[in-house]
């Protein structure tokens, strides 16, 4: 208690005026300075506030929005290609893939990261160069290399779902199905031609996200995704895989350089198969050349030989100037061009119109040619497809070349009826074929499945009466006796033509590089099939193609009609007994 009182006494006897620090007198503008700044600041802030809400509120929000929103494309699945049968041809799965934005990522684990995407380390460093806030490290990783990034959990590398096309059939239809690239977009054969009908139409998705890119909040409403449509072929996937192992065998047996076979339905005119080899996988891509990728059948053309000798056997007939037993005298030498002689294989004489298509006389059909006018013989050709591009959708179908008749000279004409002079792809031959299979009608082709009860229009090019006389004049061109009896199939009746053909070269044709050629249909009374075969440059011996095109002709036509469930039509027994006789040899043909 004293010393309370004692505090208090001593308190009230000090004397705060007599401080010298409070004597010093303050300067009048160091005051005002600090309330100018104070002021100045505030003012700041206000128009700082102004310029960020009033004039540049947009500029700002964007930035905001870049930071915190984003739009999450929501990709469309790719349609699905299939085959007649609903067998699929192309289909799209959903693969993983890296991306990183460049300024977050962690520089120290590159070489870690390199590794895990199996990139060099100069690559990837090229990649993340780039100023933007998204690049691409590796597009479609397989599931061991994503989940090891994903486990890695590098700072700024992120994954996404992508489609990938899957091609179960592989080489097989790789030339019809085509491909895509990196982004989904086709870029040959149906996966181009349908492109617009297969991508779809992508969606949209806005969200927000937080300082971790994590999702935490949907902005409006979702766009979903519309999904490709599905294309589905003609193409019978069976067929096709069957056709592609025949002609890559024969290509193999006898040397050649490559080789094709059209299988159209003689009824509807639909493509059942349409192969060639040399092929490609269309899911690996690398190193692919451009005879791989060529799609011969259809892009190529030639000259086709002897397949074209039933054409004029066709008009002679059609005309009533002609019957199939009238006699023509084949004899060498026997009909010439200025010093041009059309030549036989062999010395016949005379043969019949049957004889000369089952002998394949060249003589005989530039007889009969030269007794039409060379504009109703182009009328004919016209008729039948050549010199018009097929009207499918395909990208690299070709026209083929025909001359305008007024330019032709005598020799040509004469030399057209065997198949010199003109030019047409293997689709073109085997479409001209449905004129004979048809009772006369020329049908329209196509790479789309019909549905059941579409019956296409064709278009008349002979009558009945004549295309079922051709058809006859093949059977025994592909009979004991003809230039084909390897075509011969067990338990089905076949007709057809062969064809062999000098190759150009220059402005002339190389003495030893041939085309071998087989264009029939089966069963003969009622052909269901027509199928087309060409083998370039067969180089082990054997050229004719009799010999060489013919007996894939035959295989692709058995295992077909089989598929199709075609009965046989002739008797199994006694045609074993004529295969096997060793006195039956086939003719050779003159080309």
């Amino acid at each position: 208690m004293k010393l309370f009182r004692r505090s208090t006494e001593a308190a009230q006897t000090l004397s705060y005026g007599s401080s010298p620090l409070l004597k010093v007198k303050t300067p009048v503008w160091r005051s005002r300075l600090l309330v100018a700044l104070i002021g100045a600041s505030f003012l700041g802030l206000v128009g700082r506030a102004v310029y960020v809400q009033v004039w540049a509120k947009e500029f700002f929000q964007d930035q905001g929005e870049q930071r915190y929103s984003a739009t999450l494309e929501l990709p469309a699945n790719r349609g699905r290609i299939q085959d007649r049968n609903g067998q699929l041809l192309a289909a799209s799965v959903a693969v993983p893939s890296a991306w990183a934005v460049p300024q977050e990522v962690d520089r120290s684990r590159l070489d870690e990261l390199a590794k895990l995407l199996d990139l060099p380390r100069a690559e990837l460093e090229k990649k993340l160069a780039t100023e933007g806030k998204f690049t691409w490290l590796k597009r479609e990783l397989d599931d061991a290399s994503s989940q090891a990034l994903k486990d890695a959990k590098i700072k700024g590398v992120y994954q996404d779902r992508e489609f990938r096309r899957r091609y179960p059939e592989g080489e097989a239809s790789a030339h019809v199905v085509g491909f895509t690239n990196l982004e989904d977009r086709g870029q040959e054969g149906i996966e181009l031609a349908f492109q617009r009908q297969l991508q779809g139409q992508d969606g949209r998705r806005a969200v927000l996200r937080d300082r971790l890119g994590r999702i935490v909040e949907d902005i409006g409403d979702e766009l979903p995704a519309q999904n490709g449509r599905d294309v589905q072929l003609s193409l019978d996937a069976k067929v096709q895989f069957f056709a592609y192992q025949r002609v890559r065998d024969a290509v193999a047996e006898h040397k050649a350089k490559a080789g094709s076979v059209v299988v159209l339905d003689a009824q509807t005119g639909e493509i059942l198969a349409l192969a060639n080899y040399p092929s490609f996988d269309p899911a690996a891509r690398k190193n692919l050349t451009g005879a791989q990728l060529r799609n011969r059948a259809l892009t190529d053309v030639f000259e086709p030989g002897s397949t074209m000798k039933p054409f004029i056997a066709a008009i002679a007939l059609e005309s009533g100037r002609f019957r199939r037993d009238s006699i023509i005298n084949v004899a060498p030498r026997s009909i010439g061009f200025n010093g041009f002689y059309p030549s036989d294989v062999h010395a016949y004489g005379d043969l019949t119109l049957d004889g000369v298509i089952q002998k394949s006389s060249n003589i005989g059909v530039a007889k009969i040619a030269m007794q039409f006018q060379p504009k109703d013989l182009h009328e004919m050709y016209t008729s039948i497809g050549l010199g018009q591009r097929p009207q499918l959708q395909f990208p690299g179908a070709v026209s083929g070349k025909l001359r305008p008749w007024k330019s032709w000279r005598p020799v040509e004409q004469a030399t057209m009826s065997y198949g010199y002079g003109l030019s047409a792809s293997l689709l073109q031959l085997a479409r001209a074929y449905t004129a004979f299979a048809h009772d006369g009608e020329l049908l329209p082709v196509t790479l789309n499945k019909r549905a059941p009860d579409e019956h296409p229009a064709g278009v008349r090019v002979f009558s009945p009466e004549t295309a079922r006389a051709v058809r006859e004049m093949l059977q025994l061109a592909a009979s004991p006796g003809g230039t084909g009896p390897k075509a011969q199939v067990l338990g089905y009746s076949v007709g057809g033509k062969s064809g062999t053909a000098h190759k150009q070269e220059g402005a002339g044709y190389a003495g030893r590089k041939y085309r071998s050629w087989f264009v029939g249909l089966a069963p003969v009374a009622k052909p269901r099939i027509v199928v087309a075969v060409m083998v370039d440059e067969p180089s082990n011996g054997v050229y004719y193609g009799g010999a060489v095109a013919a007996p894939v002709f035959s295989q692709v036509v058995a295992q077909t009609l089989r598929l199709m469930h075609v009965p046989p039509d002739l008797d199994v027994q006694s045609q074993i007994v004529a295969m096997n006789d060793k006195s039956v040899k086939p003719v050779q043909e003159s080309f």
